[in-house]
């Protein structure tokens, strides 16, 4: 049987009973696409690829201890680990990027790129402050979609795909957690503008 045909799940059953080389077909079967993922979050060919071996240095120690349950979802599960890897690359550099979105109210607006006085630097760390606050009060569902969405900049699909749910329930999820920060800023009367 050409190995282009064999499942994931038969690779890495195989791979558990110990062939080592279902592994490596497993990595290079998907290699571009998680690489490809990673540099598009990192922005950095060689950080990416350090993410990447940790990635599969990951999915190997899970396999090993046996904790493997994600049957039929390797492909989604690998890429959670490799978004989750990539945040924790920016929660070390502590270079977390905001990212502008098409949505019609966007919280990230009020920062601005262009340089700034030490005043309105002040106030922009004060803005930021607030935003991470105001996060916690959403549901986690509706966290986590902003977090992707706004830190990370993931499209939707990569969304849906790193939770494995669909990209209409991504969507709704960000519709939700857009609707929910508008009341939390209202009712808290939190002002999201450096504007003067």
């Amino acid at each position: 049987m050409c190995s282009n045909v064999v499942k994931d799940e038969q690779l890495i059953s195989s791979y558990i009973k110990g062939k080592e080389s279902s592994l490596n077909i497993l990595i290079n079967r998907h290699k571009v696409r998680v690489l490809s993922f990673i540099i598009s979050k990192v922005k950095d060919k060689a950080v990416a690829e350090d993410i990447f071996q940790e990635t599969f240095i990951k999915v190997i120690q899970t396999l090993k201890r046996g904790k493997y349950n994600e049957q039929g979802k390797f492909i989604p599960w690998v890429m959670r680990i490799a978004y989750n890897l990539s945040i924790d690359y920016f929660r070390k550099r502590n270079k977390t990027k905001f990212v502008r979105s098409k949505d019609d109210f966007n919280i990230f607006d009020v920062i601005k790129d262009s340089s700034i006085s030490k005043e309105d630097e002040m106030i922009q760390k004060r803005i930021l402050s607030d935003v991470k606050r105001l996060l916690h009060y959403l549901p986690e569902s509706q966290r986590e979609v902003v977090k992707m969405r706004y830190y990370a900049n993931m499209s939707f699909s990569e969304i849906a795909e790193s939770s494995n749910i669909s990209i209409n329930t991504a969507l709704g999820r960000m519709r939700y957690a857009l609707i929910n920060l508008r009341k939390i800023i209202k009712e808290q009367g939190v002002v999201l503008s450096i504007e003067k």
